[in-house]
């Protein structure tokens, strides 16, 4: 079973190279890798020409301006040939090198549309140290219509899926990955499985989570995700993920 794993590039050159490190080393032979570049002005092509030989034609990349970061996801899972995507972001790295052996296997189960685990978070510099545990054990569908989601980079499902539900909406700021969680778990009511693995470790400083004005945009995404796909909340419902997110960090 083929494991397409998309990652979005944009002048990552201090992090790429780690990020593609951690997909050579995976113990999962069948892995089609899938680099995105939004015409980087820093060294990145450099680092992808160095690394694509080591994948004996196992990685596809292109490099052109993109409309955003939901477009070059939609342009990496429309390049995907595998059975299985996922995202992997271009300053992020895998936990360990069986994570997508230890995933894969879940889907010779037919019923499963999809799997999820458990990232965290990391200060650059810092490996050793995490700061954020994202558990995404206890979610459920109904927790959506209050900003809780499965951890995004370890969410994997059929590509099956990404052609009956439609891919990433590409005029939302920050916001759209919760929407496809949305539209995936309350309007297609895909079968999905949560799997007690470390996928990926995250360096903290991301879009959604770096500053006021970018959670209050968040809000407004989740809020209009939810809407958008006929389910109810409202900003006040949303925000109690804030609150649950304090219990995440470790002191």
């Amino acid at each position: 079973m083929k494991v397409s794993i998309v990652t979005v590039a944009y002048n990552s050159s201090s992090t790429l190279e780690e990020t593609i490190k951690s997909v050579l080393a995976q113990s999962y032979a069948d892995i089609e890798y899938i680099i995105v570049d939004g015409a980087s002005h820093d060294n990145s092509l450099d680092i992808i020409h160095q690394y694509e030989p080591q994948f004996s034609g196992r990685l596809k990349w292109i490099s052109e301006k993109d409309g955003g970061i939901y477009d070059a996801m939609n342009k990496g899972i429309r390049m995907a040939t595998g059975d299985i995507v996922g995202i992997l972001n271009s300053d992020d790295y895998f936990t360990g090198d069986d994570v997508i052996e230890r995933m894969v296997v879940n889907f010779d189960d037919p019923n499963i549309d999809a799997v999820y685990g458990d990232i965290h978070f990391i200060h650059d510099g810092e490996p050793d140290k995490i700061v954020r545990y994202y558990s995404s054990k206890p979610f459920r569908p109904m927790w959506l219509r209050f900003g809780f989601m499965p951890a995004h980079p370890s969410f994997y499902c059929r590509r099956e899926v990404y052609e009956k539900a439609g891919l990433y909406k590409i005029d939302y700021k920050i916001g759209s990955d919760y929407e496809m969680m949305v539209r995936l778990f309350m309007v297609y009511k895909i079968k999905a499985k949560y799997l007690p693995i470390d996928f990926v470790t995250m360096r903290t400083g991301g879009a959604s989570t770096c500053n006021i004005k970018s959670r209050l945009q968040l809000i407004k995404d989740d809020v209009r995700g939810c809407r958008e796909n006929g389910i109810y909340t409202n900003p006040l419902m949303i925000s109690v993920k804030f609150l649950y997110k304090i219990f995440e960090f470790k002191l």
